[in-house]
């Protein structure tokens, strides 16, 4: 039975077959004997999007009392979520996301215990999923961001709305009024230059 760590563009944490691309973490948030999930969602505003191979480091998935070890479909998941790259295994993208989230956001020098208090607060409204107002037409947002609308996430990527899944993504018109999943410092720094990865599906899809 797969364990209960796979990521949403929602931020829920359910379990699926599927594997994912990238893995990450917020904190340690189970229980190491039962391998299951604690009633908390995060233990740290630091959420992060973490490569799955590094340095040949292997680990049993939630066996011991660290960091929980989540799965997202791709990077464009990840941080619909609300999580930024790891500066320890992905210290290059981490630095290009900051560069682009400081530039679109009109701020310099931050630290990443400032960017994270700014995700935070917008990822989450009462422990539940922060829902935004889209801050231009589905067309124009920047490739990578996450809408949700009639309770289904959707990837835009090259003008196009492709609809989200564990196995991946399929093209799909959104047809009903939508709202923002990734939060608006995140497309911001989309805007600003930053490009997540993709999983190979959403390729496939756009044809």
């Amino acid at each position: 039975m797969p364990l209960q760590n796979r990521v949403t563009p929602t931020g829920d944490i359910v379990a699926s077959e599927n594997r994912g691309t990238f893995t990450g973490n917020r904190g340690i948030i189970h229980d190491p004997a039962t391998r299951t999930l604690l009633n908390k969602r995060w233990s740290s505003p630091a959420w992060l999007t973490c490569v799955c191979e590094f340095g040949g480091r292997r680990r049993e998935v939630m066996s011991r009392r660290s960091w929980t070890e989540l799965f997202f479909l791709d990077e464009a998941t990840a941080f619909a979520a609300g999580h930024r790259p790891c500066f320890y295994c992905r210290r290059d993208d981490a630095n290009r996301f900051r560069a682009a989230w400081e530039t679109g956001n009109g701020v310099g020098d931050l630290s990443a215990k400032a960017m994270d208090a700014v995700l935070h607060a917008e990822r989450l409204d009462r422990g539940k999923k922060r829902l935004h107002e889209l801050p231009m037409s589905l067309d124009q947002l920047p490739d990578g961001t996450m809408v949700q609308a009639n309770e289904k996430s959707y990837l835009v990527a090259g003008g196009k709305t492709l609809c989200w899944s564990f196995a991946g993504y399929n093209r799909a018109d959104v047809t009903t009024p939508a709202m923002l999943l990734t939060p608006p410092s995140t497309v911001r720094a989309f805007q600003s230059g930053y490009r997540p990865v993709l999983h190979p599906s959403a390729a496939a899809a756009l044809g």
